[in-house]
């Protein structure tokens, strides 16, 4: 419980802050969110993507409302039942306004039981969280079918041009390439910050939420994940190499990895669920730039860097994305609407020596799935090969992140 007069100075702080904040660059996703919806808004994402500048911009649009950041150290002790004291001092501070702006709600239990409350009344939130299940579990019980979910991810190719005012080349997309979307990093060039990041998502969102007696092991099984970006990795694997318990220890902990947004586990695809969930998948990074500070060995391969930038941009507009591989191997499937849409292939430099091996593993699926266009994503190519009815279209991977 906390007191109300404390809760007036955190509001009234936490505006004067939030005054301070820059605008910051105009996020994709800013206009494709509705503020006139009657549902709560939920927007989830990685620590330090920008979900706070969002918030913000957001704000902007409303204009009247109120904000109330749960991350706060002076918030430790807010309790559901706090929400009407809170609701009070916003009342006396600012009037009635319809619009709430909530940060890092998940630090409350049982948090949707006045955002529903409140939704009944006609009044609207926007709610941000940096932990996956932790909204899934509380949205899907008293918030089912009232809430529509938003994910952010750090910056894209085109906001890190708009941040850096840079034009789009394949020099700029060589420093989006090596140093990721991170807003922080991108101003500063400080490793220390994607240090520090890395320590926090671990300590804070792992460790410490899942009350984890072994911290060590949980940092050095995500050093190992983030240096084996785009390889394939099984549960028992990572049993044996961390000297696990069991099995679901190494589940458990590459569930808690994906719930903070550190890292995504891409199946094989299959017709039956049951194989999907028992074949080898593949693991990508949140963040190019986490990953090359945090690991020497990912820095050095330009490929698996590309084929992770590429797997984010594919992630960020849907998230079924599979890998395929048959007699040959075809990096990424996309499924839209219960089919799969199209079959992408990354590779850094085409030659000669593998365009058989890379042109096979494109014209499978695409045979398999009846697809007539497939799409090979390089480093600075263009081409275009016609094979057995079929297109293969070879393009830069930074004009491609571009196209609408």
């Amino acid at each position: 419980m906390i007191l109300k007069e404390t809760l007036r100075q955190v509001v009234r702080s936490q505006r004067a802050d939030l005054s301070l904040l820059e605008y910051g660059v105009e996020r994709e996703s800013l206009n494709q969110i509705d503020l006139s919806l009657p549902y709560a808004l939920v927007l989830s994402g990685v620590r330090r993507c920008g979900k706070s500048t969002l918030l913000r911009q957001l704000m902007e649009k409303v204009g009247e409302c109120y904000y109330f950041n749960f991350e706060d150290t002076r918030a430790a002790g807010f309790e559901v039942e706090d929400f009407q004291k809170l609701n009070d001092v916003f009342a006396e501070e600012y009037g009635d306004y319809s619009h709430y702006f909530f940060d890092e709600i998940q630090n409350v239990q049982k948090w949707e039981t006045f955002v529903r409350n409140m939704l009944d009344r006609k009044k609207r939130f926007v709610i941000t969280g940096s932990n996956a299940s932790l909204l899934s579990r509380e949205l899907g019980t008293r918030l089912t079918g009232r809430h529509l979910r938003y994910e952010l991810f750090p910056f894209s190719f085109g906001e890190m041009l708009a941040l850096k005012n840079k034009k789009p080349s394949v020099n700029s997309f060589e420093e989006y390439l090596n140093k990721g979307g991170f807003p922080e990093y991108l101003k500063y060039n400080k490793a220390d910050i994607l240090r520090e990041l890395l320590n926090d998502i671990i300590a804070r969102d792992i460790v410490v939420r899942h009350k984890l007696r072994n911290p060590k092991i949980v940092k050095e099984m995500a050093l190992y994940l983030l240096t084996n970006i785009g390889r394939e990795f099984s549960y028992n694997n990572l049993k044996k190499t961390f000297s696990l318990g069991s099995t679901n220890s190494a589940i458990a902990f590459v569930s808690y990895f994906e719930d903070s947004y550190l890292l995504f586990t891409v199946p094989k695809f299959d017709y039956s669920l049951k194989k999907q969930l028992v074949n080898p998948k593949k693991v990508y990074s949140i963040d190019n730039g986490l990953s090359s500070v945090n690991s020497v060995s990912f820095s050095s391969d330009r490929g698996r860097m590309l084929e992770n930038a590429v797997f984010l941009h594919l992630r960020k507009k849907c998230r079924d994305v599979f890998y395929f591989r048959e007699e040959n191997e075809c990096d990424f499937l996309v499924r839209e609407n219960g089919r799969i849409s199209s079959a992408i292939q990354v590779c850094y430099e085409l030659h000669e020596e593998n365009k058989k091996r890379e042109l096979d593993g494109m014209l499978e699926p695409l045979k398999e799935f009846k697809l007539r266009d497939g799409l090979i994503l390089t480093y600075n190519q263009e081409d275009e090969f016609k094979m057995g009815g079929r297109r293969i279209v070879v393009k830069p991977v930074w004009k491609w992140m571009l196209e609408k």
